[in-house]
């Protein structure tokens, strides 16, 4: 399908399930292929309606006020077939989903006030009043919950067995009715990471310029540990549940202290994030994210956002200017997460910001960088909601050394991590925090690779791999630096690399730094060398694992040779039990039962999608490993 998301408006999950599933089995087998020729249709809207000629005499409608189709009703079809038409399935099989999961789409919370906590809301971590009890034991899934969780564990490990290439529209809208299912149940955090996995499965069939593998095998990975933790109550089931909302507690009189902004670009909204550390040391975000309708469009909304005030109380100020100044907030909510609520009972005014080298945004610079990588990864094994803000990212004292080959012969930019301004620390790989074109980041990083030798002070957040790498959100100049950046004094000493450009003359000042400082990329100073690209073969299993995920479980049959290839590998590598989590993933996937007339007999692949959540999270727990041990300098 090559048809534009942004042609189309959103639609509810369960819209798109309520719509397939009116379809007879006939007409299910050809919705793939309708909806490939529904994609070349032109789309006109006029208001809060989307028109499309599917034929002469057809014409189909869909009534999405607010850009949304809420309702079965509001696809509508003048055929002859309708409802029960292929044309209104295909149409919301090409209408993004208007859910996501709640790391792709930030945005402003509504007017509340705060919520009491409850008992069994997992959001924050925190200890309640009532005794002490069995966590897994407490509160057990009712029989509706339980009907719910295996309809969606069966749903997902049908996905994975077929692969995203063969993953129609049929076997998504499975998937989200089972997630419309477990919503009606209140278990929210699965039915959210099923939304999540059919939503970059549709990107990966559509060859969306944002979709990563390695997000849609996150995505599986997490929906099936979820819902096998349900099944077999090995976890708490309050944690696993999740909230249909963030809660939000009160936190009186805030004094904020921006520390830098940053863009925010999904595949439907666009918009911009700022960041702040209040007196504590604790971390907040106040974000402006909306939808957009132009694809083309949504990177200048994204870095236009920046521009926007900040939406909270009466404060008249930007989040380029939040993030170099601060404010003074009475009645302040917060999230668990860390997100302020914009109540009506919400008061801010601007006040004075705070340079990173002073209190109290300094503190952040003050923990080693091997601390702030364990709490980075320990962070990922929480529930998104429950991650404390900016548990991802890094806050370190770097000075460039100039690019260098990477894997595959890319040039990369390098720098050396220092503590307190003492060389020796590791060499880090620097990445553009977003890799769009259009957004800043990547020309910034281009020309801070002319500067080698430049020392700086920067906030990024930690891109796992078994050697470091960091995603870089924001530069400025760390204490006492003899070769500080040339800003304006309205800049404070930084840059927002999202929002920001920066021009040759804001490095005016580093111009002789690498004459002075006596390493380079090539050659460091202690005699070391830029980071070697090649590990523990951790990528023998980890390719099987993803193989699986894009075309499906019959790619896991090669010959006999290649499986002792990589039996061999990696038993030489001491990775003794990656090769028999391999060798049983080759198995499971290879034993499908058979009828009489040699055909394979469809089953509900749960032996097949356990080895392979067994496998994939043996692969994301070493990977976590050499992360940490690349960081602490034992990698």
């Amino acid at each position: 399908m090559t048809a534009r998301t942004s042609d189309w408006p959103g639609v509810r999950p369960e819209v798109v399930a309520e719509v397939v599933a009116g379809l007879s089995a006939r007409l299910q087998k050809r919705l793939d292929g309708a909806a490939a020729k529904l994609a070349e249709r032109p789309v006109a809207r006029e208001g809060d309606e989307w028109r499309v000629e599917v034929d002469e005499e057809t014409v189909l409608v869909l009534h999405a006020p607010g850009g949304v189709v809420a309702a079965e009703a509001g696809v509508r079809c003048g055929c002859l077939l309708a409802p029960a038409c292929v044309h209104r399935a295909a149409a919301v099989t090409l209408c993004p989903l208007a859910e996501a999961g709640a790391e792709a789409e930030p945005g402003p919370e509504p007017e509340q006030e705060p919520e009491p906590r409850s008992d069994t809301d997992g959001a924050s971590g925190e200890p309640n009043d009532r005794p002490a009890a069995d966590p897994i034991a407490a509160d057990p899934l009712t029989a509706v919950e339980l009907a719910a969780v295996r309809h969606l564990h069966r749903a997902a490990a049908a996905v994975l067995a077929a692969g995203v290439s063969g993953a129609g529209a049929v076997s998504q809208a499975e998937l989200l009715r089972a997630a419309h299912r477990a919503r009606l149940a209140g278990l929210h955090r699965p039915a959210a990471a099923a939304v999540t996995v059919a939503t970059r499965v549709r990107a990966a069939r559509s060859g969306a310029p944002d979709h990563r593998l390695v997000d849609l095998v996150a995505g599986l990975r997490e929906l099936l540990g979820l819902t096998t933790a349900l099944a077999t109550g090995t976890a708490p089931v309050a944690e696993l549940r999740g909230t249909a909302r963030q809660a939000y507690r009160e936190e009186g009189g805030l004094r904020l202290y921006g520390l830098f902004a940053e863009p925010v670009l999904t595949a439907t909204h666009a918009g911009a994030v700022s960041w702040a550390v209040d007196a504590d040391g604790r971390l907040s975000t106040i974000a402006e994210v909306m939808p957009h309708d132009d694809a083309a469009a949504a990177a200048p909304q994204a870095v236009g956002a920046g521009n926007r005030t900040v939406r909270l109380g009466d404060a008249a100020l930007s989040h380029r200017e939040f993030s170099r100044a601060g404010l003074a907030v009475q009645g302040a909510t917060r999230s668990g997460g860390g997100r302020l609520g914009a109540g009506a009972s919400v008061r801010a005014v601007r006040a004075t910001g705070a340079a990173w080298t002073a209190e109290p945004a300094a503190r952040l610079w003050s923990e080693p960088a091997s601390a702030q990588v364990a709490r980075a990864l320990a962070a990922q094994e929480l529930p998104y909601e429950s991650r404390p803000a900016g548990s991802d990212l890094l806050f370190l004292d770097v000075t460039l050394l100039g690019t260098a080959p990477g894997p595959g012969g890319a040039p990369q930019l390098l720098a050396r991590c220092t503590a307190s301004g003492a060389q020796g620390g590791p060499v880090i790989v620097l990445r553009p925090a977003h890799e769009h074109p259009d957004l800043p980041f990547r020309a910034n990083l281009a020309l801070l690779a002319t500067a080698p030798g430049l020392r700086l002070r920067v906030i990024g957040r930690l891109e796992r791999a078994d050697r470091p790498e960091l995603r870089l959100l924001a530069i400025g100049t760390p204490p006492a630096a003899p070769d500080p950046l040339a800003l304006s004094a309205d800049r404070a000493g930084r840059v927002n690399l999202g929002l920001e450009r920066l021009q040759t003359a804001d490095l005016a000042a580093s111009a002789t730094a690498s004459a002075t400082v006596g390493e380079s990329a090539d050659g460091l100073e202690d005699g070391s060398t830029t980071p070697a690209p090649y590990g523990p073969p951790v990528h023998v299993l980890g390719r099987r694992v993803e193989q699986t995920v894009t075309t499906g479980r019959h790619a896991l049959a090669p010959s006999e040779a290649s499986a002792a290839a990589d039996r061999g590998l990696l038993r030489a590598a001491g990775l003794a039990t990656a090769a028999e989590l391999l060798d049983g993933l080759r198995a499971s996937a290879a034993n499908q039962q058979r009828d009489v007339f040699g055909r394979i007999v469809t089953d509900d692949h749960e032996d097949f999608a356990t080895a392979w959540l067994t496998a994939a999270s043996y692969t994301e727990e070493l990977a976590t490993a050499l992360c940490a041990s690349a960081w602490s300098g034992e990698g």
